[in-house]
Protein backbone atom coordinates (compact mmCIF):
# COMPACT_ATOMS: atom_id res chain seq x y z
CA UNK A 1 0.00 0.00 0.00
CA UNK A 2 1.74 3.15 -0.94
CA UNK A 3 -0.71 5.70 0.85
CA UNK A 4 -3.74 3.15 2.17
CA UNK A 5 -6.85 4.63 2.76
CA UNK A 6 -7.70 3.46 6.26
CA UNK A 7 -11.34 4.26 7.81
CA UNK A 8 -11.07 4.45 11.92
CA UNK A 9 -14.62 4.35 13.41
CA UNK A 10 -14.70 6.35 16.87
CA UNK A 11 -11.28 7.69 16.46
CA UNK A 12 -11.90 10.79 18.35
CA UNK A 13 -10.97 9.05 21.60
CA UNK A 14 -9.27 6.72 23.65
CA UNK A 15 -7.60 3.64 21.39
CA UNK A 16 -9.21 5.15 18.16
CA UNK A 17 -7.77 8.53 18.30
CA UNK A 18 -4.41 7.27 19.40
CA UNK A 19 -4.58 5.12 16.11
CA UNK A 20 -5.57 7.38 13.84
CA UNK A 21 -2.38 9.59 15.18
CA UNK A 22 -0.36 6.80 14.58
CA UNK A 23 -1.40 6.01 11.11
CA UNK A 24 -1.10 9.31 10.16
CA UNK A 25 2.37 9.89 11.28
CA UNK A 26 2.94 6.36 9.24
CA UNK A 27 1.54 8.33 6.46
CA UNK A 28 -1.83 7.29 5.57
CA UNK A 29 -4.51 8.79 4.23
CA UNK A 30 -6.93 8.19 7.66
CA UNK A 31 -10.74 8.66 7.75
CA UNK A 32 -11.56 9.93 11.01
CA UNK A 33 -15.14 9.24 12.50
CA UNK A 34 -16.96 10.49 15.62
CA UNK A 35 -20.25 11.17 17.31
CA UNK A 36 -19.59 14.96 17.11
CA UNK A 37 -18.18 17.40 14.78
CA UNK A 38 -16.87 19.75 17.45
CA UNK A 39 -14.80 16.96 19.56
CA UNK A 40 -13.90 15.70 15.78
CA UNK A 41 -12.50 18.82 14.20
CA UNK A 42 -10.79 19.38 17.52
CA UNK A 43 -8.98 15.90 17.08
CA UNK A 44 -8.40 16.29 12.94
CA UNK A 45 -6.47 19.69 13.87
CA UNK A 46 -3.91 17.57 16.60
CA UNK A 47 -3.51 15.22 14.29
CA UNK A 48 -2.38 17.15 11.47
CA UNK A 49 -0.50 19.63 13.63
CA UNK A 50 1.33 16.33 15.10
CA UNK A 51 2.06 14.45 12.00
CA UNK A 52 2.02 17.11 9.38
CA UNK A 53 0.04 14.78 7.32
CA UNK A 54 -3.14 16.68 5.22
CA UNK A 55 -4.75 13.57 4.65
CA UNK A 56 -7.00 13.71 7.28
CA UNK A 57 -11.16 13.75 6.41
CA UNK A 58 -13.76 13.86 9.55
CA UNK A 59 -17.04 11.65 8.93
CA UNK A 60 -19.94 12.49 11.73
CA UNK A 61 -22.24 9.75 12.74
CA UNK A 62 -24.03 8.10 15.40
CA UNK A 63 -23.58 4.90 14.84
CA UNK A 64 -26.28 3.42 17.56
CA UNK A 65 -28.79 4.12 14.17
CA UNK A 66 -29.01 1.87 11.75
CA UNK A 67 -30.30 4.44 9.52
CA UNK A 68 -27.14 6.42 10.31
CA UNK A 69 -24.56 3.82 9.67
CA UNK A 70 -25.92 3.00 6.07
CA UNK A 71 -25.65 7.00 5.56
CA UNK A 72 -22.08 6.58 6.64
CA UNK A 73 -21.63 3.96 4.36
CA UNK A 74 -23.04 5.59 1.38
CA UNK A 75 -20.99 8.99 2.26
CA UNK A 76 -18.16 6.36 2.33
CA UNK A 77 -18.46 4.77 -1.02
CA UNK A 78 -19.09 8.17 -2.86
CA UNK A 79 -16.67 9.90 -1.48
CA UNK A 80 -14.00 7.48 -2.36
CA UNK A 81 -13.06 5.06 -5.00
CA UNK A 82 -11.07 2.70 -2.46
CA UNK A 83 -10.66 1.68 1.11
CA UNK A 84 -7.79 -0.27 1.98
CA UNK A 85 -8.22 -1.08 5.61
CA UNK A 86 -11.42 -0.75 7.64
CA UNK A 87 -10.58 -0.67 11.45
CA UNK A 88 -14.18 -1.09 13.88
CA UNK A 89 -13.09 0.04 16.94
CA UNK A 90 -15.96 2.28 18.14
CA UNK A 91 -18.14 0.85 21.03
CA UNK A 92 -19.80 1.65 24.00
CA UNK A 93 -20.65 0.60 27.79
CA UNK A 94 -23.97 0.94 28.86
CA UNK A 95 -23.91 0.69 32.66
CA UNK A 96 -27.95 0.58 32.54
CA UNK A 97 -30.23 -0.81 29.60
CA UNK A 98 -31.35 1.42 26.89
CA UNK A 99 -32.72 0.88 23.70
CA UNK A 100 -31.84 2.46 20.64
CA UNK A 101 -34.32 4.59 18.19
CA UNK A 102 -34.22 0.92 16.18
CA UNK A 103 -35.22 -0.32 20.03
CA UNK A 104 -32.41 -2.24 19.71
CA UNK A 105 -30.48 -2.20 23.39
CA UNK A 106 -27.77 0.03 23.11
CA UNK A 107 -24.51 -2.15 23.87
CA UNK A 108 -25.79 -5.16 21.15
CA UNK A 109 -26.57 -1.96 18.62
CA UNK A 110 -23.13 -0.43 18.56
CA UNK A 111 -20.52 -3.33 19.35
CA UNK A 112 -22.07 -5.69 17.28
CA UNK A 113 -24.67 -5.00 14.81
CA UNK A 114 -22.60 -1.10 13.73
CA UNK A 115 -20.06 -3.06 12.57
CA UNK A 116 -21.70 -5.97 11.33
CA UNK A 117 -23.45 -3.61 8.94
CA UNK A 118 -20.86 -1.38 8.37
CA UNK A 119 -18.52 -3.99 6.81
CA UNK A 120 -21.58 -5.48 5.20
CA UNK A 121 -22.57 -2.27 3.71
CA UNK A 122 -18.55 -1.36 2.41
CA UNK A 123 -18.12 -4.98 1.32
CA UNK A 124 -18.08 -3.74 -2.36
CA UNK A 125 -15.54 -1.41 -1.99
CA UNK A 126 -13.11 -3.36 0.15
CA UNK A 127 -13.45 -5.83 -2.17
CA UNK A 128 -12.95 -3.87 -5.47
CA UNK A 129 -9.55 -2.28 -3.08
CA UNK A 130 -8.63 -5.84 -2.67
CA UNK A 131 -5.78 -6.72 -1.01
CA UNK A 132 -7.87 -4.85 1.74
CA UNK A 133 -8.13 -5.66 5.74
CA UNK A 134 -10.57 -5.32 7.98
CA UNK A 135 -10.43 -5.13 11.88
CA UNK A 136 -12.45 -5.21 14.47
CA UNK A 137 -11.73 -4.64 18.52
CA UNK A 138 -12.56 -7.07 20.62
CA UNK A 139 -12.01 -7.77 24.16
CA UNK A 140 -10.63 -10.34 26.52
CA UNK A 141 -13.93 -10.06 28.49
CA UNK A 142 -15.71 -12.51 25.71
CA UNK A 143 -13.68 -15.01 27.69
CA UNK A 144 -16.35 -15.00 30.32
CA UNK A 145 -19.00 -15.51 28.35
CA UNK A 146 -19.76 -19.31 29.46
CA UNK A 147 -22.92 -19.50 26.88
CA UNK A 148 -25.52 -17.62 24.98
CA UNK A 149 -28.74 -17.35 26.39
CA UNK A 150 -30.61 -17.06 23.09
CA UNK A 151 -34.06 -15.45 24.98
CA UNK A 152 -31.91 -12.82 26.84
CA UNK A 153 -29.91 -11.94 24.04
CA UNK A 154 -30.68 -7.85 24.45
CA UNK A 155 -30.91 -8.14 27.79
CA UNK A 156 -34.52 -8.61 27.64
CA UNK A 157 -35.01 -10.57 30.64
CA UNK A 158 -32.32 -9.52 33.03
CA UNK A 159 -29.56 -7.08 31.95
CA UNK A 160 -25.94 -6.64 33.30
CA UNK A 161 -23.46 -4.26 31.98
CA UNK A 162 -20.41 -6.22 31.71
CA UNK A 163 -22.57 -9.48 30.49
CA UNK A 164 -23.76 -7.29 27.73
CA UNK A 165 -20.53 -5.62 26.58
CA UNK A 166 -18.61 -9.48 26.87
CA UNK A 167 -21.07 -10.87 24.85
CA UNK A 168 -20.83 -8.44 22.02
CA UNK A 169 -17.24 -8.42 21.76
CA UNK A 170 -17.74 -12.16 21.61
CA UNK A 171 -19.98 -11.51 19.26
CA UNK A 172 -17.51 -9.72 16.95
CA UNK A 173 -15.30 -12.27 17.23
CA UNK A 174 -17.72 -14.99 15.79
CA UNK A 175 -18.99 -12.40 13.09
CA UNK A 176 -14.75 -11.63 12.40
CA UNK A 177 -14.11 -16.13 11.77
CA UNK A 178 -17.98 -15.86 9.72
CA UNK A 179 -16.67 -13.37 7.55
CA UNK A 180 -13.00 -14.63 6.87
CA UNK A 181 -14.64 -17.44 5.89
CA UNK A 182 -16.56 -16.16 3.28
CA UNK A 183 -14.12 -13.56 2.04
CA UNK A 184 -11.15 -16.58 1.22
CA UNK A 185 -9.05 -16.05 -1.66
CA UNK A 186 -10.77 -12.32 -2.49
CA UNK A 187 -8.21 -10.74 -1.18
CA UNK A 188 -10.05 -9.07 1.93
CA UNK A 189 -8.69 -9.91 4.96
CA UNK A 190 -10.61 -10.23 8.24
CA UNK A 191 -8.71 -10.33 12.18
CA UNK A 192 -10.43 -9.31 15.33
CA UNK A 193 -8.10 -8.27 18.76
CA UNK A 194 -8.12 -7.36 22.48
CA UNK A 195 -6.23 -4.35 22.62
CA UNK A 196 -4.88 -4.84 26.16
CA UNK A 197 -6.46 -3.23 29.18
CA UNK A 198 -6.67 0.59 28.47
CA UNK A 199 -7.66 3.40 30.12
CA UNK A 200 -10.18 5.02 28.30
CA UNK A 201 -13.29 6.71 28.74
CA UNK A 202 -15.16 3.68 28.90
CA UNK A 203 -13.16 1.76 31.26
CA UNK A 204 -13.14 4.59 33.59
CA UNK A 205 -17.06 4.71 33.69
CA UNK A 206 -17.09 0.72 33.44
CA UNK A 207 -14.18 -0.36 35.90
CA UNK A 208 -13.12 3.15 37.59
CA UNK A 209 -11.09 1.16 40.22
CA UNK A 210 -8.80 -0.46 37.65
CA UNK A 211 -5.69 1.39 36.17
CA UNK A 212 -5.12 0.72 32.15
CA UNK A 213 -2.16 1.24 30.03
CA UNK A 214 -2.00 3.91 27.97
CA UNK A 215 -4.24 4.23 24.63
CA UNK A 216 -0.97 4.66 22.86
CA UNK A 217 -0.13 1.20 23.99
CA UNK A 218 -3.42 -0.08 22.91
CA UNK A 219 -3.02 1.28 19.70
CA UNK A 220 -0.25 -1.20 18.65
CA UNK A 221 -1.96 -4.11 17.74
CA UNK A 222 -4.27 -2.49 15.23
CA UNK A 223 -1.65 -0.58 14.09
CA UNK A 224 0.63 -3.34 13.43
CA UNK A 225 -2.31 -5.35 11.95
CA UNK A 226 -3.26 -2.30 9.64
CA UNK A 227 0.22 -1.74 7.63
CA UNK A 228 2.64 -4.11 8.34
CA UNK A 229 3.40 -6.26 5.61
CA UNK A 230 3.76 -9.55 7.68
CA UNK A 231 0.51 -9.28 8.77
CA UNK A 232 -0.99 -9.23 4.87
CA UNK A 233 -2.00 -13.07 4.81
CA UNK A 234 -3.52 -13.33 8.17
CA UNK A 235 -6.78 -13.63 8.12
CA UNK A 236 -10.03 -15.16 10.72
CA UNK A 237 -7.60 -15.01 13.45
CA UNK A 238 -7.58 -12.99 17.06
CA UNK A 239 -4.87 -11.32 18.73
CA UNK A 240 -4.63 -10.43 22.63
CA UNK A 241 -2.61 -7.70 23.15
CA UNK A 242 0.22 -9.56 20.74
CA UNK A 243 1.64 -9.90 17.00
CA UNK A 244 1.05 -13.23 17.24
CA UNK A 245 -2.39 -14.86 16.96
CA UNK A 246 -4.04 -16.76 19.82
CA UNK A 247 -7.02 -19.06 20.50
CA UNK A 248 -9.97 -17.28 21.40
CA UNK A 249 -12.56 -19.07 23.61
CA UNK A 250 -14.01 -22.16 22.82
CA UNK A 251 -17.79 -21.00 22.25
CA UNK A 252 -16.09 -18.18 19.79
CA UNK A 253 -15.41 -21.67 16.93
CA UNK A 254 -18.82 -23.33 17.81
CA UNK A 255 -21.00 -23.44 14.57
CA UNK A 256 -24.09 -23.23 15.65
CA UNK A 257 -23.01 -20.28 17.98
CA UNK A 258 -21.72 -17.84 14.95
CA UNK A 259 -24.58 -19.01 12.85
CA UNK A 260 -26.81 -17.98 14.94
CA UNK A 261 -25.19 -14.53 15.92
CA UNK A 262 -24.69 -13.91 12.04
CA UNK A 263 -28.73 -14.98 11.49
CA UNK A 264 -29.72 -12.32 14.56
CA UNK A 265 -26.92 -9.61 12.96
CA UNK A 266 -29.19 -10.16 9.64
CA UNK A 267 -32.45 -9.99 10.82
CA UNK A 268 -32.19 -7.32 12.99
CA UNK A 269 -29.98 -4.86 10.49
CA UNK A 270 -32.32 -6.08 7.53
CA UNK A 271 -31.44 -5.92 3.69
CA UNK A 272 -28.28 -3.96 2.77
Amino acid sequence: MTQPIILVTGSTDGIGRATARELALAGAHVILHGRDREKGEKVQREIKNISWNTELDLLVSDLSSLENVRRLAEEIASAYDRLDVLINNAGTYELRRRLTEDGIETTFAVNYLAPFLLTRLLLPLLLKSAPSRVLNMASIAHRDVRRIEWDNLQGERQYDAFEAYAQSKLADITFTYSLAEKTSGTGVTVNCLHPGVIATKMLREGFPSIRGKSPAHGAKIPVFLALSPDASHYSGLYFEESQAPVRSSDLTYESQVQERLWNAAEELTGRW
